[in-house]
């Protein structure tokens, strides 16, 4: 099995986050787990939802929810995580499900619309136009740079 891509395809993990479907580039995506254990950090960013050990690694939890300004989810089911490594550090991003691996074609790449959530074009690298559905590209150095002041909406 090759894991080349041409130059004009890219391969993304979906996720989706609040009904809404976001890509995470491959290449960042180190693993997809599920949180077991959150331990609050005092006085933390509202979209730090905690730490965790994973397999004898401390992991940064981010609530992508929060990140996004989206509300709690209520449904009561468990949220899933997808390991992303930063800067020498890792972190789980807190996601409601883990999708597919998609290969897109660069040809349905734009940018972001003008209509996009300020909250949401902050940390989106653009969109793909896919069947009927907008899936928002997350920058994950973005994402995880991003302050408490991106937030404010």
């Amino acid at each position: 099995m090759t894991t080349a891509m041409s130059q004009d395809t890219t391969e993304f993990v979906t996720v989706l986050i609040g009904g809404q479907l976001f890509g995470l580039p491959i290449e960042r995506v180190h693993d997809v787990f599920m949180p077991d254990r959150l331990t609050r950090v005092p006085l933390a960013a509202p979209e730090l939802a905690g730490v965790l050990n994973l397999r004898g690694r401390i992991v940064t939890a981010i609530d992508m929810r929060v990140r996004l300004g989206l509300p709690a989810r209520d449904d009561g089911r468990t949220n899933m995580a997808v390991g992303i490594e930063h800067k020498g550090e890792s972190y789980g991003l807190l996601i409601d499900q883990v999708g597919e691996v998609l290969k897109v074609s660069e040809a349905t790449h734009e940018a972001n619309p003008a209509n996009l959530d300020p909250r949401w074009a902050r940390v989106s690298a653009g969109v793909h136009r896919l069947d009927g559905q907008l899936m928002v590209i997350l920058d994950v150095d973005r994402v995880l740079d991003n302050g408490i002041d991106a937030l404010a909406a």
